[in-house]
């Protein structure tokens, strides 16, 4: 009751600004080095757990930041092996998260959309991509795709408006251990959902068919796992995760074409 009570007293936007004060409150107490943040280039004694209430991550969000562990990877392959931070390239962000917006909205061709207008910039459905074909050199679209109904418009929709030679980041919860995605008809419900895929709101759970899943002839994938350039101690101080979230996958256009494919 106080739960519905709070949510009809305060918009959606201003709980998000309560929750961001309500989490740098916590990092004050949480001042140390066992832990350090690239993101927000912060220590802290320990990171802050994320969990669905069946399952938690301990040390997984980053207190000062809000940064989660796929990413303060993402961050780091990107600052690493992409132009993206460099000159003014054209990006296209979903569901932005709070750090990577804060160091790419300096770029004046940065777009951050979202189809809830209280997380992004602009309201915008990834099935209808207000964008000209041809037009992002880059893409970041980060555990999204899971969420999305109508997956092969969204498919069809990002390699549209991105730009042959250009890179689109996926990147979603996976499932190793499992050969086929997983999509069940009759999980309609949250609570269905989140027993049956890991989250409440997901329609699927992927499955190591995802790169073929998402092939075409006019793209290439690269799966990478960019947690492998870094020693077991540093992925422990920076919380880099266990590969279920934060596998990279780099798919580069090559062909003008446009994407009808499926």
């Amino acid at each position: 009751m106080i739960r519905k009570i709070y949510r009809i007293l305060f918009s959606e936007k201003t709980r998000l600004q309560f929750h961001i004060i309500l989490m740098k409150l916590k990092a004050l107490f949480l001042r140390g080095n066992r832990y350090f943040c690239l993101c927000c280039g912060k220590g802290s004694s320990k990171f802050l757990r994320k969990g669905n209430g069946l399952e938690y991550r301990e040390n997984a969000v980053c207190p000062n930041c809000g940064s989660l562990e796929r990413t303060r990877l993402l961050y780091l392959y990107l600052k690493n092996e992409t132009e993206i931070f460099h000159g003014s390239p054209l990006i296209l962000h979903f569901a932005p998260e709070h750090i990577l917006k804060k160091k790419l909205i300096k770029n004046p061709n940065y777009k951050d959309v979202d189809i809830n207008p209280n997380f992004a910039t602009l309201k915008m459905d990834i099935t209808d991509i207000q964008f000209p074909d041809n037009y992002f050199d880059f893409i970041i679209c980060s555990h999204v795709l899971g969420h999305i109904p109508d997956e092969k418009k969204a498919l069809n929709e990002l390699f549209r408006v991105l730009k042959p030679d250009g890179n689109l980041f996926i990147l979603s919860l996976l499932d190793p251990n499992i050969h086929e995605t997983l999509e069940d008809p009759d999980a309609i419900t949250p609570l269905q959902k989140l027993h049956k895929y890991g989250e409440k709101d997901l329609e699927r759970l992927y499955g190591e068919d995802f790169s073929k899943r998402i092939s075409t002839s006019e793209i290439r994938i690269e799966k990478i796992d960019y947690r492998i350039n870094f020693t077991e101690q540093e992925r422990q101080k920076m919380s880099l995760g266990d590969g279920k979230r934060e596998i990279i996958y780099k798919v580069v256009k090559t062909s003008q074409h446009c994407f009808h494919l499926f």
